[in-house]
């Protein structure tokens, strides 16, 4: 296993971070490690329902997927259609707004940052890349 998917593996570690590799060296790695990529295109993503919506098709969330924000958690915190050993959400082409209000985009950062810690508890690295 190479040293990336050795690091994917370490669930201390794992949180948001700005992707410092290629997007193909982090598939490669997420493979080797055993876990599942969602890879949510985010260009030109403006508002709310938009951004839930990118990310069900990424994530082929099950379609009584709800399209809000508690629907979002629900879903990040279940992932049993796509059971792994971890997780990675890369948000690609991601603006510092998300394409969202600010009341927005704090309700989604604290999301994400409680299903990296939702998954923690588990035994499982949930990670979080930007492009």
């Amino acid at each position: 296993m190479d040293a990336l998917a050795q690091q994917l593996s370490n669930q201390e570690a794992a949180g948001s971070y700005t992707l410092g590799c290629s997007v193909e060296t982090l598939r490669s790695a997420v493979d080797a490690a055993g876990f599942t990529l969602f890879d949510v295109d985010l260009k030109g993503v403006k508002g709310k329902q938009n951004l839930l919506n990118a990310f069900s098709v990424a994530a082929n969330f099950p379609p009584e997927f709800g399209a809000n924000w508690d629907a979002l958690a629900d879903a990040l915190c279940d992932l049993s259609w796509r059971e792994a050993k971890g997780y990675v959400l890369l948000l690609r082409n991601a603006s510092n707004t998300l394409g969202l209000s600010a009341n927005d985009r704090e309700i989604a950062q604290d999301l994400l940052a409680d299903t990296v810690v939702y998954w923690r508890q588990r035994n499982k690295p949930f990670w979080i890349f930007f492009t």
